[in-house]
């Protein structure tokens, strides 16, 4: 059986990202069958038993996943063209106060913290923000099965072949988009589900049906709900909540 990076095996059983990976085994803290590796880079067998030491347990119990009502006029990602980046509002002032979480807000959170999605600038709603790699791994990974909801505004006439459409045979890039469950919300708003996140997604998506969108919230992510947090403040994941 050919040898793999370890650090590799190790994103791809969910322990961590390979970018933690590294960080853990530069410490010393990953076992292999029993024994430390510390040099990056080492092959294991892929069956081998991999083991986070205590510590390295610790420092993944103490990362943190913020929950964030992004506004429009802010970036997911990293900020550009003089908007301002989400991972911004993360501030003490703008926790929700009806936060449930018993974690206390330290600046110290916020490092290595990135976005687990992308959500556009003049698009609102749940964005999670995480320095927790399996947690990013769940919501983006290439073998994702979690599904994200979002209520769409839109201007313009849809036929029922154009929403047979939207559901399921259109293509962006070349590429043909997975099944998606859309239908009416009301008389101007569908609702969108999605197995996946493509740039400006929906958006384009719309337009190959003849449809402007004008609003566009995302609601829930797998079993996560937005609810009634404001645009601008956060809340933590709670221990009891899965994505």
């Amino acid at each position: 059986m050919e040898k793999e990076r370890l650090s590799k095996i190790m994103a791809a059983r969910g322990l961590c990202s390979r970018r933690e990976a590294d960080r853990y085994i530069e410490r010393g803290l990953v076992f292999v069958d029993g024994e430390v590796v510390s040099e990056l880079g080492t092959k294991v067998s892929p069956d081998a038993r991999i083991e986070l030491a205590d510590e390295g347990r610790k420092r993944q119990e103490m990362q943190a996943t913020f929950l964030l009502n992004k506004p429009i006029g802010y970036v997911s990602g990293q900020a550009e063209d003089g908007y301002k980046d989400a991972a911004g509002l993360l501030t003490r002032e703008n926790r929700w106060c009806e936060d449930r979480s018993p974690r206390k807000y330290n600046p110290a959170q916020l490092r290595g913290i990135a976005p687990a999605g992308r959500l556009d600038i003049d698009s609102t709603g749940l964005l999670v923000l995480t320095q927790d790699g399996r947690i990013a791994r769940r919501i983006i990974g290439e073998d994702s099965e979690v599904d994200k909801e979002y209520l769409v505004r839109v201007e313009g006439k849809l036929s029922a072949e154009g929403l047979k459409l939207l559901n399921h045979g259109l293509e962006l890039d070349g590429k043909r988009l997975k099944p998606a469950q859309v239908g009416w919300q009301n008389e101007d708003q569908l609702r969108f589900i999605l197995l996946e996140g493509r740039k400006r997604q929906i958006r384009r998506m719309c337009e190959l049906v003849g449809l402007k969108v004008v609003g566009l919230k995302r609601i829930r992510i797998g079993k996560v709900v937005l609810g009634n947090l404001p645009p601008g403040q956060w809340r933590y994941l709670r221990d009891d909540e899965r994505f």
